[in-house]
């Protein structure tokens, strides 16, 4: 009998749809490319629970006739490739004819179209592959599709979509690309009947600042060169602006949005020392490449492209970015209105030195609990004590072989002191042991907002004037995500209009901060955290804080606050690694002081 059978055409468009519809923001990203190369010049963007109900999106294109309505959901049916040398002079976003064929093949759709000259329109309802309904209509001239109950017939792939904010994050950052991409065209986004976002056409510095940041309006650096290879356009980011967090870096090739490792090297090459190691230029750069000269046919999603010549558009960018900053350095100040023009440097004012904190809140618990755990504490300090000398030279690992006695090691608080306000020394029975005090802050502090996150109990500094912080949609929409916990760890606030926050209260510990600096700042480092590892929220969020406050605490402490300090942190599940999994202390064994203080009886 025959195994080999032909695939039927509702189970290949089901394939396909996995390689072009991974989630509600990749229709949004193919219905609104869709619309911008039937020419559209008004985009409406609808969605309802995150793009899992509804995703609608209205243009006013060209539209089509009722034939090319029908043909649109046929796989590999497309107006824009003939032959095969069309491949590789492609303009547009779409070319494979793949899109509304995998879209309709788990959804249920509802198009609406009509061309100008046509007296009628045409409606198409297609449920998991299946036409149900196509007849005329009476509609606007343009396009709508309406894409209902994404995956309803796959319950598998729906299963495994994500939150509602954490969708509607991917939703925003698609409908953000597109909308920077196309500054000419005015955009429009709601979400369960609430406008999100409304931006009118508008010259591309102005588009920036509208989609992604209002403070962006004066941190932009024109860039532009054109050689035989590559055109560059568009602005970086001064390198004032650079923050601690990926996310503002666009690369357009032709229009498309695309992620390349490789030129975002170029680009932070050429800022070279002018920003701090850790942090990310901003940029938004267009790239016009005769499309002969790239392959955009290599990946499902069209985000990657193949160059022929990739050393020399990596050359030519670094090229446009330096000589950017370069003219940043003379006169940094656009003119936004003109949005070309510069004016004359006046350096930033040096940063306000932040208000000496309040002392540490370091509360002593029972010797009852410190025993308890330190039942545990031996096997714990062996396992960092091994992971330590792995990456220790040679020369270093004697200093980290003691380990703590859980009977007879527990620190003499008699004896303790400070040492630049960086490390904390203290006796043990073994010889001396060394802890690092902001790590070991961390360690405390990190514990203690989990706590509070889990079981709310902390305490909050109502306000006299409460404050409003406005947020970008993409910010606002990773707010949600975690603003209960915010709630949680001392926070007083709620919404108050789009993207907006009222503050009425903030966490005891920070009162004497700038309310909604530490609202952004508690978002910029949750985004920082989140990008770099992938861990319960809850856990991401008390990291956040906890490295926030203890960055406060490189300070000089009382003998008091010390010892209680050590305390706490012996109280800890793990008291010998920070948050971050850097080593809080280590001891040095007796005999092995005295080997680093004496040479055969001299001095070193």
């Amino acid at each position: 009998m025959d195994k080999i059978k032909l695939l039927s055409d509702a189970l290949a468009n089901q394939i396909a749809a996995g390689e072009v519809v991974q989630r509600p923001a990749s229709v949004v990203k193919e219905l609104l490319e869709n619309s911008i190369d039937a020419g559209a010049t008004q985009l409406t963007l609808i969605v309802k629970d995150s793009g899992k109900a509804l995703i609608q999106v209205i243009d006013n294109g060209s539209g089509m006739s009722p034939a090319d309505a029908r043909m649109s959901f046929e796989r590999h049916a497309t107006s824009k490739i003939r032959e095969t040398l069309d491949l590789f002079n492609i303009r547009t976003m779409g070319f494979r004819g793949e899109a509304l064929a995998s879209i309709a093949a788990v959804a249920q759709v509802e198009m609406r179209t009509r061309r100008e000259e046509d007296e009628l329109g045409t409606l198409v309802r297609i449920e998991g592959s299946e036409v149900k309904e196509q007849e005329f209509i009476q509609t606007a001239p343009g396009t709508s599709i309406a894409v209902k109950n994404l995956f309803f017939n796959v319950p598998a792939r729906r299963k495994f979509l994500k939150s509602n904010p954490v969708e509607m994050k991917h939703i925003l950052e698609e409908f953000q690309r597109v909308a920077l991409a196309h500054p000419e065209v005015q955009f429009t986004l709601f979400h369960n009947d609430i406008e999100i976002l409304t931006l009118p056409a508008a010259r591309l510095s102005k588009r920036i600042t509208d989609t992604l940041d209002k403070s962006y309006r004066d941190q932009l650096a024109k860039c532009e060169i054109e050689t035989d290879i590559v055109k560059v356009t568009g602005y970086v980011g001064k390198p004032q602006s650079a923050k601690k967090t990926r996310g503002d870096q666009y690369f357009f090739v032709n229009h498309r949005f695309i992620k390349s490792a490789y030129l975002h090297h170029a680009v932070v090459s050429a800022f070279e020392s002018a920003i701090p190691e850790g942090t990310y230029p901003f940029y938004t750069l267009f790239l016009e490449i005769n499309p002969e000269n790239i392959d955009i046919n290599i990946h499902p999603t069209k985000t990657e492209i193949k160059f022929d010549n990739e050393q020399a558009i990596y050359a030519v960018l670094r090229s446009a970015v330096k000589q950017s900053i370069g003219v940043y350095n003379l006169t940094p100040s656009i003119d936004f209105d003109a949005d070309i023009n510069l004016v004359h440097f006046s350096a930033p004012a040096p940063a306000e030195r932040p208000a000496r904190p309040a002392p540490a809140t370091v509360y002593r618990a029972s010797e009852m609990n410190k025993r308890d755990n330190l039942e545990n504490w031996e096997k714990m300090f062996e396992s960092f004590s091994s992971s330590v000398n792995t990456e220790a030279e040679p020369q270093q690992q004697v200093l980290f072989s003691s380990k703590l006695n859980c009977t007879e090691d527990i620190p003499d608080e008699t004896q303790i002191i400070q040492i630049h306000n960086t490390y904390i020394l203290t006796q043990v029975k073994s010889g001396l042991m060394i802890i690092h005090q902001r790590h070991a802050f961390e360690r405390v502090l990190y514990e203690k907002y989990l706590k509070e996150i889990q079981s709310p109990q902390a305490h909050s500094q109502q306000l006299l004037f409460p404050k409003t912080v406005t947020l970008s949609a993409l910010d606002y929409a990773l707010s949600l995500d975690i603003i209960d916990m915010i709630r949680n760890i001392g926070f007083s606030i709620e919404e108050f209009g789009t993207n907006t926050y009222l503050i009425n209260g903030v966490p005891s510990q920070f009162a004497d901060e700038d309310e909604a600096v530490l609202f952004r700042s508690i978002l910029e480092s949750f985004k920082e955290n989140e990008n770099n590892r992938t861990p319960d929220k809850k856990e991401t969020l008390a990291r956040t804080l906890a490295k926030k406050y203890a960055g406060r605490m490189s300070k000089t402490l009382h003998k008091t606050e010390l010892s209680n300090l050590v305390d706490q942190l012996f109280e800890t599940a793990m008291p010998a690694i920070s948050p971050d999994g850097k080593p809080v202390m280590t001891i040095l064994a007796l005999d092995k002081v005295g080997e680093l203080i004496f040479n055969n009886g001299k001095l070193n």
